[in-house]
């Protein structure tokens, strides 16, 4: 029933879409009121319990003042957390300490990327893996204490990327964060889908989807059809790419539109991101903008005639390079020249020496998604230890993870781990040391996953502690 309110929603939205002028022109004109029933309804179903300290931001832009977590300094009302035993804490002078405890979690397997960036102290970029204690690339984040700086969501969920200030441990397996900062990636109206390859276009970027994205309010990529909004987080990866992490849909709304720059014209005040001409004035550029680097452009009126005319142009969640720094990435391997050359998220890389996991050297190339982590040097990381996560073509694997203490038991269909929702009544769930009768509110567990659908943790295996 759902998949045929969607599709039907989609054919009035074409059908408007073209009276006002074609997809990439004007208003969408969407059926905003049935659209936006579902997604408050859905969204309703899971409300992650964070653990942070303090909100700032909501809605379209972000601004100041809505506080869904009970303003800066005040409490999240999901009680206190720690960060994972992982030892080795504080490498580097870092002191980012970790400890035992009921510590929430829900981990993606190493979406995005974390780093050590800045001269302050550490830092993670990329999709969120975690609940209550935020995973972002397999570093497990205590957010004890830590405010989140909020855009485009009236709340954080699974797969929306980030970048996470705190300091991290010698291993980057645990760390604790002081802030949070997230933004929407992507926001237009579909032009294409391809349910073959995964893709689909929006605002002239071709967006990949694949096993390892957080479905929101859709059940999967069936669900979307030319001329629906989406709202997407992701991560660029090459011109006119992004690698989704999180996808909903939602009502027309501003245009957002995120990735790597390519013919920059400086003279005439424009831009290209994918097919799509960005026109800018010169004055409102953030400095250090080149060409090749990812940036996010906001505009306040929808394209027309393959042109976007950006209200605002930011880099993507900019990181230093300063030597010394330790930093670990996740993400599409770009600008490939050979293991000693290459960038990931727009960060130059030297795998050259590197050990590495899940495949050999010689695997790495365009196109493959790894983890890469090591000691910034010359501005180039020099990495140490690489994971090959996936190479085109192969297969791609999600690995959720949530580690906490059930609530809200209605059945093994539908109960709550740190405010996550978890379905563990697939037939092939595995059950250790106990059974699907064991699930009951106050039972600690550690639940694996593979996938994320209309925000519900599809689990796999239930591990009883």
């Amino acid at each position: 029933m759902n998949k045929i309110l969607l599709r039907g929603l989609a054919a009035l939205s074409t059908a408007l879409v073209l009276s006002c002028g074609g997809g990439d022109g004007g208003g969408s004109g969407e059926g905003t009121s049935a659209g936006t029933q579902r997604i408050s309804s859905i969204k309703d179903a899971s409300a992650p319990e964070w653990g942070f300290a303090g909100q700032t931001g909501s809605g379209s832009e972000g601004g100041a003042g809505s506080d869904a977590s009970g303003g800066v300094g005040g409490s999240s009302g999901s009680g206190g957390e720690a960060s994972a035993s992982a030892g080795g804490v504080g490498s580097g002078g870092t002191g980012a300490s970790a400890s035992a405890g009921d510590t929430g979690g829900v981990g993606s397997g190493g979406t995005g990327a974390s780093a050590s960036a800045g001269d302050s102290g550490d830092s993670g970029v990329g999709g969120v893996g975690g609940v209550a204690s935020i995973i972002v690339n397999g570093v497990r984040y205590s957010t004890t204490g830590a405010v989140l700086k909020l855009r485009d969501a009236p709340a954080l969920q699974l797969g929306m990327t980030v970048k996470v200030n705190g300091a991290t441990n010698a291993d980057f397996t645990a760390g604790n964060a002081t802030e949070v900062e997230s933004a929407a990636d992507a926001r237009g109206v579909v032009t294409a889908v391809d349910v073959a390859t995964g893709n689909l276009t929006v605002l002239g970027t071709t967006i990949n989807t694949d096993a390892t994205t957080v479905w929101g309010n859709l059940t999967g990529l069936g669900d979307v059809a030319p001329g629906m909004t989406l709202q997407v987080w992701g991560l660029p990866a090459g011109p006119g790419l992004l690698r989704a992490t999180r996808v909903e849909y939602q009502p027309v709304n501003a245009p957002i539109v995120t990735g790597t720059v390519q013919n920059l014209d400086l003279g005439n005040g424009r831009f290209q991101l994918g097919s799509l001409v960005i026109l800018f004035r010169p004055n409102d550029l953030p400095a250090g903008l080149t060409a090749g680097v990812n940036v996010r452009v906001r505009a306040n009126a929808q394209p027309a005639a393959s042109a976007l005319e950006a209200a605002s142009v930011e880099l993507w969640y900019p990181v230093s390079l300063r030597d010394g720094t330790r930093r670990q990435l996740g993400g599409v391997v770009t600008d490939f020249s050979g293991p000693g050359s290459f960038r990931v998220l727009g960060t130059p890389v030297d795998a050259s020496s590197a050990q590495v996991s899940g495949g050999p050297l010689a695997a790495i190339g365009n196109g493959v998604e790894l983890d890469v982590a090591g000691t910034v040097a010359n501005g180039v990381l020099v990495a140490t230890k690489i994971r090959i996560k996936k190479t085109p073509g192969g297969a791609s694997t999600a690995s959720f993870t949530a580690m906490g203490t059930i609530s809200a038991f209605k059945s093994a269909a539908d109960f709550k781990v740190k405010g996550q929702r978890v379905d563990a009544s697939g037939a092939g769930v595995r059950f250790v040391s106990g059974s699907a009768a064991s699930l009951d509110d106050g039972a600690k567990v550690t639940i694996t996953g593979d996938r994320i659908v209309s925000d519900v943790l599809i689990a796999t295996q239930v591990a009883f502690d």
